[in-house]
């Protein structure tokens, strides 16, 4: 029996499982291409609107610092620089798709079982890696085909490609982080944090546009190097072999470490514990804080991060309306350049307040992961109280979040305020920015935690459509032009957007009065269901 023996059928058992979750994600992708094909064709329908969006939309660094440099002023360039933060959710949903398939098949004993019979040991991985790059490469083919009906057919390729290249990046990155440990829940945590640190330096590079001198950064990211292909302008093809290089290395290094690893083992042994357990584990809720605490601190610092980089641009914000009279009319209605600089800082605390959602759902989701595993099960055997259980992990749910956004607004406050020579008025400001996002955060992870007690096999598909929901409603809803009843689905929807807003009880209390009853509801529900049903 050769390493990749078993492999075909792998692949039909993968596609048999997630037929439609990749159908779904496919369609989703495809759709929201051709919505803003059209949006932006009736939108744009001359050269000097593409040229009025050029000089004022195109270099705002909001803009820039959510999907990147606009590179060409045609329909084309408009298009490939909305769809910026679409290769984010690709490699998202390829990390977590390759882990899926390998690791957490591993953790549970799935993997030992098929290799001691029919699979031969690499089966499993290239069989998880084929799938996912195959529904990356349709994905970026449709996306190319979808655009090419309204933008000249080379750079419409070339964009879709560039699509399909990061997630295959990102699988290769996948890949491996499921060999460095034993824990699925690690092996997402790094392959995350990966993808972060490319984020992180793909805003350094463009945030400040051209003249910032950082876009050298961008060739240290493959989520850079998607700019880098210059869709529908220089059209540089050359830059896709630096994807392909980049996914064979590291998928080498992957097949490597699989070869000389045992099974259900990994690269880094997890350290053994004390013979006896802690005082603070004798409870669930200290059993919690075990199982959270890397999580948490490792959210934490990335916020410190994510909420340095955005107060650093805000000083920069205000620039754009020097010698610009179209900006300064713009913007005169919302207080000039205050205002201006108000409207990133909330735009860009949004955006972090859906992070932490995506944090929220992630410790809620533990629950889940802890059920699946038995060991829920055994620690309700040894005379725990269900709902102490639950409840440990929803603090976690709930305080967590809230430390998160705390540390990125006291971050971006600091930094801003330091810039413009005003700490004591910045940090106030920002730092309510971040937390106003509390209540639709918790709403999410109130959905989440409902689900865990009325659909538990649905938990993590539903809970991670809604926060992936959430998103196309907030960065491009309003560029579809959709219904403000379809927008106000998303409860980000209804947070005052601050600093320069008013900020009203009512939608708030709303939030928070839904949050509670999903609560409520998820925490019946769990303590009269079967435990693993």
């Amino acid at each position: 029996m050769t390493a990749l023996t078993g492999t075909g059928r792998l692949i039909r058992l993968i596609l048999r499982r997630d037929r439609w979750l990749l159908l779904v994600w496919m369609l989703w992708l495809v759709m929201i291409t051709a919505s803003l094909s059209s949006t932006y064709q009736d939108q744009y329908p001359t050269a000097a609107d593409r040229e009025e969006y050029a000089r004022t939309s195109g270099t705002n660094p909001t803009f820039l610092a959510l999907y990147g440099p606009l590179q060409d002023s045609g329909v084309g360039g408009i298009i490939s620089q909305r769809l910026g933060a679409v290769p984010i959710f690709i490699g998202l949903v390829s990390v977590l798709m390759v882990i899926r398939h390998t690791r957490t098949e591993e953790q549970a004993g799935r993997r030992e079982l098929l290799s001691a019979g029919v699979c031969g040991r690499h089966a499993a991985l290239a069989a998880a890696m084929s799938v996912t790059m195959l529904a990356n490469l349709v994905v970026g083919l449709l996306i190319g085909a979808t655009l090419s009906r309204d933008c000249p057919g080379s750079g419409s390729l070339i964009l879709g490609l560039g699509f399909a290249a990061v997630g295959c990046a990102f699988v290769a990155v996948g890949a491996l982080a499921a060999q460095v440990t034993e824990n699925a829940g690690t092996a997402r945590g790094i392959a995350l944090g990966s993808l972060g640190a490319f984020l992180l330096i793909r805003l350094a590079a463009d945030a400040g546009g051209e003249d910032s001198g950082l876009n050298w950064l961008n060739w240290l990211s493959p989520l850079g190097w998607r700019t880098e292909l210059s869709a529908f302008a220089e059209d540089r093809w050359w830059v896709l072999l630096l994807f392909v290089v980049f996914t064979a290395a590291v998928s080498a290094v992957a097949v490597a470490v699989s070869a000389r690893r045992d099974v259900g083992a990994g690269l880094l042994a997890p350290p053994l514990g004390p013979a006896e357990a802690a005082p603070s584990l004798r409870g669930p809720l200290g059993l919690a804080w075990r199982l959270h605490r890397t999580l948490l601190i490792g959210w934490a610092a990335a916020f410190v991060i994510l909420g340095a980089v955005f107060g650093g641009l805000a000083e920069g914000v205000g620039d754009l309306l020097k010698d610009n009279k179209n900006l300064q009319d713009v913007f005169a209605r919302i207080g000039g350049q205050q205002g201006l600089v108000d409207s990133y800082i909330a735009s860009m605390m949004s955006l972090v307040g859906l992070i932490a959602a995506g944090y929220g759902v992630q410790a809620v989701l533990r629950l889940r992961r802890e059920e699946e595993s038995s060991r829920g099960e055994y620690l309700l055997a040894s005379g725990a109280d269900r709902i102490q259980w639950v409840a440990g992990h929803l603090v976690f749910a709930l305080i967590g979040p809230a430390i998160a956004l705390a540390l990125a607004g006291v971050s971006a406050g600091l930094v801003h305020g330091a810039n413009v020579s005003d700490t004591g008025g910045q940090l106030p400001a920002i730092l309510g920015a971040a937390m106003i996002q509390l209540p639709a955060v918790w709403t999410l992870s109130a959905l989440t935690l409902a689900l865990f007690g009325l659909l538990p096999r649905l938990t993590a598909t539903v809970g991670w459509g809604a926060l992936a929901l959430c998103f196309v409603l907030g960065q491009f809803g309003q560029a579809l032009q959709f219904d403000q009843s379809v927008l106000d689905v998303s409860p980000f929807t209804h947070i005052p957007r601050v600093p320069g807003a008013d900020v009203p009880a009512a939608p708030l209390l709303w939030l928070l009065t839904i949050a509670a009853l999903l609560t409520a509801a998820g925490l019946a529900r769990t303590r009269r269901r079967d435990v693993g049903a």
